[in-house]
């Protein structure tokens, strides 16, 4: 029952789209977003029961539906990523070039971070400075009696 429901929506959608670009003319609508995101992964993903899939390739008109939506709106998908992508490479020259002050950058984020933990704990009371006066289990700190001893 669920697979003759599901084909029929996939048919009923092959017939609303017909042979428009898009589902609502020539721009894409949320309805597209929101179809291609079925769709995409139904058409290329690798599934153990293909009834669906096969269907789905059945319906031309979606196919080429989704392929122009991946070329146009992805078109490093199964190809070299965009040039705005970062890109892997295995060499430290490489990265030295993409962004030249990485480690003082890197430094200054450590550095500003541990600074906003101290503070943190200075002002929420977790540590305290005492200064001068007794400090633990009565005794004073050694400064203070070295002083004594020198008067």
């Amino acid at each position: 029952q669920l697979y003759r429901d599901a084909r029929e929506c996939l048919t009923l959608l092959s017939q609303r789209l017909g042979s428009q670009k898009f589902f609502f003319g020539d721009s894409p609508a949320s309805l597209d977003a929101f179809v291609f995101s079925r769709l995409a992964p139904l058409l290329k993903a690798k599934l153990p029961n293909g009834k669906l899939q096969q269907h789905l390739k059945s319906l031309q008109n979606l196919c080429n539906y989704c392929t122009s939506i991946l070329s146009l709106y992805f078109p490093w998908d199964g190809g070299e990523p965009p040039a705005s992508a970062p890109r892997a490479t295995g060499t430290d020259s490489g990265e030295a070039e993409e962004d030249p002050y990485k480690r003082r950058n890197q430094l200054l984020s450590v550095l500003v971070g541990l600074a906003a933990m101290l503070g943190y704990a200075f002002l929420s009371g977790i540590v305290s400075i005492q200064r001068g006066g007794a400090g633990p289990a009565g005794r004073q700190p050694i400064a203070l009696e070295e002083e004594e001893e020198e008067e």
